[in-house]
Parts: C-alpha cells; sequence; structure tokens
C-alpha cells in the first residue's frame, strides 16, 4: 500500500461525478441505489470502496462501466464519457475498462475451454493474429499465476480462486488501464482471498493498471488500496488515504466498519456489531442518512444533510461532527470524542 503514488497521464482514469442510479421496484416505487455519489481514480492507483450489502456499491460499480444507465451525473473513463453498454459495438476506446464479476463461475462459460474464452477478447478487439494468439494465451494465464495447461481445460476444473484468476486474465486479455472489481474476494475462503488479493496489486504496480475494488471487508481494503472511499446508503460519507483512514476514522460509520474487524490472532477487543441495519434505499431517513444508528448524533443531524468536507487536503468526509456544530452525545463506554482536524469548506 501506497499513499503516495506515481501518477502518469492527464487526468483521472476513472472519474464518477454526481452519480445517480435509480431502479423501479413493482414497477411503481422508484429506488435510488446511488444518491449523488462522486469518486476518483487517478492513473495507476488502487481505489477501495467499502460499505455493508445494500449501500449501492454494486450499482455504482456497474454504472462504472456501463452496465447500468445512469439518471444524473456523469462517468468518465480517460476524459471520455462512458455510456451505457448495447447491442452496438463499444467503442474501442472504452474497451480497456474492464470489470471482473463476484462469481467466476457464472461469469465463465462452463462448456468452452479457457483458452478460447481468453482468445475471444483477442479475437473481437483484433489484439493479436491468430498465429499469435495461443502465446499470447498462455502470457495472460502466466500474468495471474496459472500454467499454459490450463488453456484446455474447463472452468469446473479449477478450484474458486483459480476461476477467479482466470476472470482476470480475460479481463486483462482486452489490454485494459482500469479493472473495476465487484467483490471478487467474497466467494473465496481466506487462503485464497490473500493470494487473488496479492495478485491484484502486483498487476496493479507491473501493468500500471488502476483498480476499482469493491468489498465489504475493510480488513482486506486496507492492505491493498492506497485511497479509501466509504459508502452507505447510496452516498459517499468519507474518503482518504488507507492508512490515515485506518488509524483516524472521521465519520461514525468508518469508525463502526473499523470496529467490527476482528483481529485474525484473537488478540486485542472484541469486534463491534454495527446496531441496526441498512434502511431501505426506496425510503432513506432524511437529513443525514446515518443518523438513526449513529451513537453520536446530535439535533441538526436529522434536520440537514451534511455538507462534505475537505480534512487536511487529502480527506473529504460528509458529517456534522466535522463541521464543530456542537457536542456530539456519545455514549458512556466511549469516552474519546471524534477527531476534529483542520476543515475547509
Amino acid at each position: 500500500m501506497n499513499d503516495n503514488v506515481p501518477l502518469s497521464g492527464d487526468g483521472p482514469a476513472l472519474e464518477l461525478q454526481d452519480v445517480e442510479v435509480v431502479y423501479e421496484r413493482r414497477g411503481r416505487e422508484r429506488v435510488r441505489a446511488v444518491a449523488g455519489a462522486s469518486l476518483t481514480v487517478e492513473r495507476g492507483q488502487i481505489v477501495g470502496l467499502v460499505g455493508e450489502s445494500g449501500c449501492g456499491k454494486s450499482s455504482l460499480a456497474r454504472a462504472s462501466v456501463g452496465l447500468v444507465p445512469t439518471t444524473a451525473g456523469t462517468v468518465r473513463f480517460e476524459g471520455r464519457e462512458v455510456t451505457p453498454l448495447t447491442r452496438r459495438a463499444r467503442p474501442r476506446e472504452l474497451a480497456r475498462l474492464q470489470m471482473v464479476f463476484q462469481n467466476p463461475y457464472s461469469s465463465l462459460n462452463p462448456r468452452r475451454k479457457i483458452g478460447s474464452q481468453l482468445a475471444d477478447a483477442l479475437d473481437v478487439l483484433g489484439l493479436a493474429p491468430s498465429a499469435d494468439r495461443r502465446g499470447r494465451v498462455e502470457e495472460l494465464l502466466d500474468l495471474v499465476g496459472l500454467p499454459a495447461s490450463a488453456a484446455a481445460r474447463y472452468p469446473h476444473q479449477f478450484s474458486g480462486g483459480q476461476r477467479q484468476r482466470i476472470a482476470v486474465a480475460r479481463s486483462l486479455a482486452a489490454d485494459p488501464s482500469v479493472l473495476v472489481l465487484d467483490e471478487p474476494l467474497a466467494s473465496l475462503d481466506a487462503s485464497a482471498q490473500a493470494q487473488v488479493a496479492n495478485l491484484l496489486v502486483d498487476l496493479s504496480r507491473r501493468l500500471s493498471l488502476s483498480l476499482l475494488l469493491i468489498s465489504h471487508d475493510l480488513a482486506i481494503v486496507r492492505h491493498v488500496a492506497d485511497v479509501v472511499s466509504v459508502m452507505y446508503l447510496g452516498v459517499m460519507v468519507e474518503t482518504g488515504p488507507a492508512r490515515s483512514l485506518w488509524s483516524l476514522p472521521l465519520h461514525p460509520y468508518t469508525e463502526a466498519l473499523i470496529g467490527a474487524v476482528p483481529h485474525p490472532d484473537g488478540s486485542g477487543f472484541l469486534p463491534e456489531a454495527l446496531p441496526g441495519e441498512v434502511p431501505d434505499p426506496a425510503h432513506p431517513p432524511v437529513a443525514c442518512r446515518f443518523h438513526p444508528r449513529c451513537p453520536y448524533a446530535f439535533d441538526r443531524c436529522s434536520t440537514e444533510d451534511p455538507v462534505t468536507l475537505e480534512i487536511d487536503g487529502d480527506r473529504t468526509v460528509a458529517c456534522w461532527l466535522q463541521a464543530g456544530g456542537g457536542p456530539p452525545a456519545r455514549p458512556a463506554e466511549r469516552p474519546k470524542p471524534l477527531p476534529l482536524l483542520h476543515v475547509k469548506e
């Protein structure tokens, strides 16, 4: 993990500004799964997007690559607007924006050999002549730590971790500059999670890949990402360098997520369960969306939407506690208040 990743090129690799994603439920009710979220992935950077299930992370991930349409806001990949996918061929420039899904078995064709599936992107995009295609497939397998013989096997002949490596290799076949990974480690055991996480970091550094890694597991993101964005009920509540965010969370929701992470060796404190559940996004709480579950909430939190504040230049947080709006009511077992740093409106 590196808080100061050297950047290359002009502008961000991927930029989402005030994005909204709305679904219709039962034909009448409108659900704002993403309610004005902004996120930036710089070139060569690994950004982790975390939050509980139901917070809108996957919807934002799909919107970032055009799998679901946005109802407001903009999504730009290397300066070019990302448009929703249609039956027509996607612009070649946008083919370098790729996505890896949570379940690799469902995203791979069980009736086709791995080599054929990896060769599809090479064929469609014309990235390798027919004579060179086999060699490129073997190169892709080697990049993700699999032997060349894997090309002749079917998906069911691999473990979950190996299938996820194949899914990553298939995305790499398009020669991408940005990978969006939607919970790529969630279906793997602990050992495979660590191996695939290390692989992603290695690929990012070796190939100058930008990664947007979506996860509900803050412990994994802490060790992989350069920057972490925390999402709650469709909005971003905090963003900052991974080390800083972990050591000094500024939003109560971030603090709660960190408090729920167990220590691998069993030492230290017992994980604390975050009270309540994520509300229905069709009927979100008014004002601050987190205030019904927040142990520090005071009157302003239930009457005004929090503004996003810039903290010490490289962090943002949407919380009235950091605006100096008044002393929060804090449980007796947690005597220390949240830190108030230098705030820039």
